[in-house]
């Protein structure tokens, strides 16, 4: 069994429609969808609000590395870019954190680091993830707890959209 959690986020374009191809692209495997956030840009770089959400995976013969590959495939059909750190984006898609039959899966390979190493500080992350999932929990402690320990601006800076849906 391999169960994941999957940030997503746009900024760019129809930012929504960018949302439900990469729920999409994850379909036969999604189990739960957060509702869709509004959140400031995260990082150094000018640029538009983001839409964000969580999506909430599992397959049992995935590996950690699977999930990544899907995400960067729902990212290319989306047309990414990368060419500026924390810039704007079509669609930008974070393995957040994996979990296998043994557990939490820990991991400092370079290009999939499990849990996302700042995970734990994001309010755009976080606060969807609970949404989807009150009972979460990372690196053994509650989401719940992580957010209350963010500043409060940030978790305020979280704009609900009720309204949009990744259907």
């Amino acid at each position: 069994m391999s169960r994941a959690v999957l940030s997503i986020g746009s900024n760019q374009g129809d930012a929504l429609t960018h949302l439900r191809a990469a729920a999409a692209a994850v379909s036969g495997w999604l189990l739960a969808t957060s509702p869709v956030v509004q959140t400031p840009p995260w990082g150094p770089v000018p640029q538009d609000d983001y839409l964000n959400a969580i999506l909430i995976v599992e397959d049992a013969g995935a590996a950690p590395r699977d999930w990544l590959e899907r995400g960067w495939g729902a990212e290319q059909a989306e047309g990414r870019v990368r060419d500026v750190r924390w810039g704007p984006r079509t669609l930008d898609v974070d393995v957040v954190a994996v979990w296998d039959d043994a557990g939490e899966v820990i991991s400092d390979d370079p290009e999939l680091t499990l849990p996302h190493p700042r995970a734990a500080e994001r309010a755009f992350v976080l606060v969807p993830w609970l949404a989807a999932d009150p009972g979460a929990r990372l690196r053994g402690r509650s989401v719940a707890d992580l957010i209350a320990a963010l500043p409060d601006d940030e978790v305020a800076a979280i704009r609900h959209r009720p309204e949009l849906s990744l259907r």
